[in-house]
């Protein structure tokens, strides 16, 4: 299989990974009573019984990525419920951080489908997604909360999510050289350290 080609096939799996909880309206909704919350949080429970009884026929890795889509799916839809409740840029950040956090697992678990260096750049493939998406999160609360934060914090999230997302993208190119031998290889990590600044 060729770079070209995992790099497709990761991107679809992280494509896949995506949860498919709906996504919440934080502007939009002032919040939720402790009563409703509560509720919130059983029915959650209660779909996640569900959903986890329903890979126990399963078996293998398929049951596997059956049992962290439902864990993630719970996990993501606590954390939005309590943004929803708290009403807070935190609570916010935490939901979103939740949602690439069952992506990134989900992403990783189907990787093991794959083996050799398909695998570990599929791999570093879902953890550059990850990087990507905490930084782009942790850009918006610093936004969100701009009321009581300085412009100069902003610019300072902005640029340390810029330098994580940088690494992250080095690390799969890396990854990706490690498929070939030689010289080839060897002008393959020369080329990553010049893109993305190493030395």
């Amino acid at each position: 299989m060729n770079r070209t080609r995992v790099h497709s096939t990761v991107t679809a799996l992280f494509a896949a990974a995506s949860l498919g909880v709906a996504g919440v309206a934080f502007a939009a909704n002032p919040g939720m009573s402790a009563d409703a919350y509560k509720a919130e949080k059983d029915r959650i429970d209660v779909a996640y019984k569900a959903d986890a009884a329903a890979c126990k026929p399963l078996s293998g890795n398929a049951q596997d990525v059956c049992e962290v889509t439902a864990k993630g799916k719970r996990d993501v839809a606590k954390a939005q419920a309590e943004a929803i409740y708290k009403n807070t840029p935190a609570a916010r950040f935490d939901a979103r951080k939740a949602k690439v956090e069952a992506d990134y697992k989900l992403a990783k678990e189907k990787c093991d489908d794959l083996a050799g260096n398909n695998k570990d750049v599929c791999v570093k493939e879902a953890k550059s997604m990850q990087t990507r998406g905490l930084a782009d999160a942790k850009v918006d609360k610093a936004i969100a909360e701009t009321a009581t934060t300085s412009g100069d914090k902003v610019a300072e999230v902005r640029k340390d999510a810029a330098e994580d997302k940088r690494e992250a993208e080095y690390k799969v190119a890396k990854e990706k050289c490690d498929a070939l031998a030689g010289d080839v290889k060897d002008r393959c990590v020369a080329e990553a350290k010049r893109r993305y600044g190493r030395t």
